[in-house]
């Protein structure tokens, strides 16, 4: 998915982006992650797409994170 906003407002390290064509939904965005020389007016495009392989290794990541908590919890229990 695409879409498209306009740069309303720069300002103390945020952006604020207008959601095309109505401009009526805003978006705070760290100014720092916008194209160089980015300015007040502009109209950029913003590609939005799942991550399936990501998704995956996140939810993995954390499934051995609660695991190793679960394992030490159940350590102290017995000791």
């Amino acid at each position: 998915m695409k879409i498209q906003v306009t740069v309303d407002q720069i300002e103390t390290g945020q952006a604020r982006l207008l959601i095309r064509p109505q401009e009526a939904e805003p978006i705070i965005w760290p100014s720092q992650y916008l194209p160089t020389g980015t300015k007040e007016g502009d109209i950029l495009t913003i590609e939005i797409r799942q991550d399936p392989q990501a998704t995956a290794e996140a939810t993995e990541r954390v499934k051995s994170l609660m695991d190793s908590l679960l394992q030490k919890n159940s350590k102290k229990r017995s000791d």
